[in-house]
């Protein structure tokens, strides 16, 4: 028997449309490239989003199109997160820090012919001009006269001026796609994952569980993930719904200290290295910011040190969150239990390391294997596998595969991990990232975790190189916080051995002014390793990486 409920499909413009009848004051807070901050509240941003999406529609859209946006976080790019799903079409955030030669295949897989631009990558997209022909490039804070000229570009806020204001959007089907978001390419070419309005709804709802973001009305919040990666991790969305005020950086990164201090930011989410990054300044300026609450993070394995400085300095509490673009991007999230608040701190801390427990409406398991399910036991390690509303079921473009699916369903995750007997997940490593050393694994993520500990590492990497005798043998790559004079290679593998078996320690560790990030902030392995064979290559016969990596 079928129930007698009503069947309204779940869209993106329901989330806005919730926003401005029920939160309509609240404000968008942008810093324009000039370091100025622009405002304008619901209500407004809501009119904007009708005005462009009427000019969308007037260059000849139709339904499915993929639309491009090479655009950092700012108010506009928050407009075409609304107005180009509300048109029936798809958005598509390329990410600015991919290649040339990556953002090529992409635009030329998508089917992109209309593009937004923000200014402040003219550069970049000036190379990718030359390969990919666009039928219509929207201009952003334009003062680029190269790009200006061609003449089938457009300025943004002349291409929305005289639109109407009002706008009707009829998506009957709520299973139609909204938007196209490429994964990082971590370990090997970015694969498109295309979300559907029902999958992201579904995950807006999820996220703002109490348990999970738990964003209310009287938030203020901060997504630092840049908005062209796995939709900013559903940040605005759920910021929107919740009627929480929202502050965008856009590229100013250097100035997000500031921005907390004027607007009262009170969540804020990011990956470990921004927060590493800012964290002397954040200390030095701890009254100034007594806002912040909590900061989620993401993206890699943020160090106890790093998580206690944050809590003991400042009184930030760090949630950490796991999950993919493959997953809209959220999976788990760390949220310690009542059960924990007996325990001491230290072991508070290495709950709150991991990597947390399902949110709703997601499922996990362990497999070693393709057919044997490893228990909750804290030890067991296995690949982690998921299955959800908005998980993918297939790339774009692409048929599924053993590789990345199984055959009943779930999503081959590629990450190593243990699962305890409270659902909290450990992330080992990746799968392709574990070294095997003369039969036996050793876990990188593992000795990066404790090498990030030593109060003269900055950042760190293990990766696997080739070795005639083990298969292949760790090595060491560093950044310093301050210069050091001695044998660092023997001092970081004493200070490993404390910790770790003799055959897991690095024979060597080169020490590099800065490691190479994709871009959404994860160390780029890949890079790294393509940097140690070209220079094992040289003819010069010099093997060190004495030099920043770029």
């Amino acid at each position: 028997m079928i129930g007698l409920m009503m069947n309204t499909p779940l869209t993106i413009g329901q989330i806005l449309e919730h926003a401005v009848n029920i939160h309509g004051d609240k404000h968008v807070h942008t810093i324009l490239p000039n370091g100025k901050i622009h405002r304008y509240n619901y209500a407004t941003l809501h009119k904007r989003v009708n005005q462009l999406s009427n000019a969308t529609v007037s260059l000849g859209i139709n339904q499915g199109d993929r639309i491009a946006t090479f655009v950092s976080n700012t108010f506009q790019h928050l407009e075409l997160y609304f107005a180009i799903p509300n048109t029936s079409t798809i958005l598509h955030p390329l990410n600015v820090r991919l290649s040339a030669i990556q953002l090529e295949m992409i635009v030329k897989e998508a089917g992109n012919d209309i593009i937004f631009v923000d200014n402040v990558y003219a550069d970049q997209f000036a190379n990718l001009q030359d390969k990919i022909q666009f039928n219509h490039t929207i201009l952003i804070n334009n003062t680029n006269q190269d790009i200006n000229n061609k003449d089938s570009s457009l300025e943004y806020e002349q291409f929305i001026s005289e639109e109407d204001c009002n706008f009707s959007h009829d998506i009957q089907d709520e299973n139609c796609a909204m938007a196209l978001c490429y994964t990082s390419g971590t370990d090997g070419e970015p694969k498109g994952v295309l979300y559907t309005h029902r999958a992201m709804y579904l995950h807006t709802l999820a996220v703002n569980h109490v348990d999970v973001f738990g964003l209310t009305e009287s938030d203020v919040v901060m997504p630092l993930v840049p908005m062209y990666h796995a939709m900013a991790w559903g940040i605005p969305f759920a910021a929107m719904l919740s009627g929480a005020e929202l502050v965008l950086h856009g590229s100013k990164q250097e100035q997000i200290v500031d921005l907390i201090c004027e607007t009262g930011v009170t969540v804020a989410a990011g990956v470990p290295t921004v927060w590493k990054k800012h964290l002397p300044e954040m200390i030095r300026r701890k009254q100034e910011i007594n806002t912040l609450t909590q900061i989620i993070v993401g993206g890699e394995a943020m160090p106890i040190s790093l998580i206690r400085d944050f809590e003991k300095e400042l009184g930030i509490e760090v949630r950490h969150a796991w999950g993919m673009t493959e997953m809209s991007p959220t999976g788990t999230l760390c949220t310690p239990r009542k059960a924990h608040e007996k325990h001491s701190y230290e072991k508070k801390l290495e709950i709150k390391a991991m990597q947390g427990r399902p949110i709703p409406g997601v499922q996990i398991r362990l497999m070693n294997g393709t057919d044997n399910i490893l228990p909750w036991d804290g030890i067991s390690v296995g690949e982690l596998q998921v299955r959800s509303p908005w998980t993918v079921s297939s790339y774009y473009n692409t048929e599924p595969t053993l590789e990345h699916f199984t055959e009943d369903g779930w999503l081959r995750t590629g990450d190593l991990a243990t699962i305890n007997s409270e659902g909290y997940i450990q992330i080992v490593d990746r799968m392709k990232s574990v070294i095997r050393s003369g039969g036996e694994s050793i876990s990188s993520v593992a000795l990066e975790t404790y090498l990030m500990t030593h109060p003269q590492v900055k950042d760190s990497v293990v990766i696997g190189i080739p070795d005639e005798q083990w298969g292949e043998r760790p090595l060491g790559v560093v950044v310093l916080a301050t210069k050091n004079n001695g044998d660092i290679t023997e001092i970081l593998r004493q200070y490993l051995s404390n910790e770790f078996p003799k055959f897991w320690l690095p024979d060597k560790f080169v020490v590099v002014d800065e490691l190479p990030k994709t871009g959404v902030g994860k160390t780029d392995k890949q890079k790294i390793l393509r940097m140690i064979a070209s220079r094992k290559h040289n003819t010069n016969g010099n093997d060190e990486l004495n030099n920043t990596y770029d």
